[in-house]
């Protein structure tokens, strides 16, 4: 069973955006994967998503008001099967923090959405509440070609 672990830098938008939308999308496509969501930073551990992000995903459907805050550990390498970055920042954080024996591949998040290799989900933190839409459809966007991608695998 894939396991992935989605990363931004402080786990409050993005990340659990896209952690309660790979969930949904893998529940409504009869997949079983493992989920998770973290942050290269550690300075909002335990606290739930931010009130924003909450109220995009209930819009959608999706509850992620349950969600703490977490920063990435070294055991997460091991865990996971794929640890998937938000952004290029996050990604670069990434390969630095990975131990030696890491066995999770490391992706961007929308390199697995056609026609947006290298791009970085938006970031909405520092924006207004319509930000948190554009976040939505780019995590929707990639975790849709994620789980693609991993049905291929699976096939194959």
């Amino acid at each position: 069973m894939p396991s992935l672990l989605f990363v931004c830098l402080g786990n409050i938008c993005r990340s659990p955006l896209a952690e309660g939308a790979m969930r949904a999308e893998a529940r409504r496509r009869g997949l079983e994967v493992e989920v998770d969501s973290a942050g290269t930073g550690d300075w909002h551990a335990g606290q739930p998503p931010d009130p924003r992000a909450v109220a995009v995903a209930a819009r959608h459907g999706v509850d992620i008001s349950g969600l703490r805050a977490r920063q990435v550990r070294a055991d997460d390498f091991r865990r996971f099967t794929h640890l998937i970055a938000l952004d290029g920042d996050n990604l670069r954080n990434l390969r630095r923090l990975a131990p030696a024996d890491a066995v999770a591949g490391l992706s961007l998040l929308l390199d697995h959405a056609p026609g947006r290799r290298g791009q970085a989900v938006a970031d909405p933190y520092f924006g207004d509440a319509a930000g948190f839409e554009t976040t939505w459809a780019d995590v929707n966007a990639g975790v849709a070609g994620l789980l693609d991608t991993l049905s291929h695998w699976e096939r194959a």
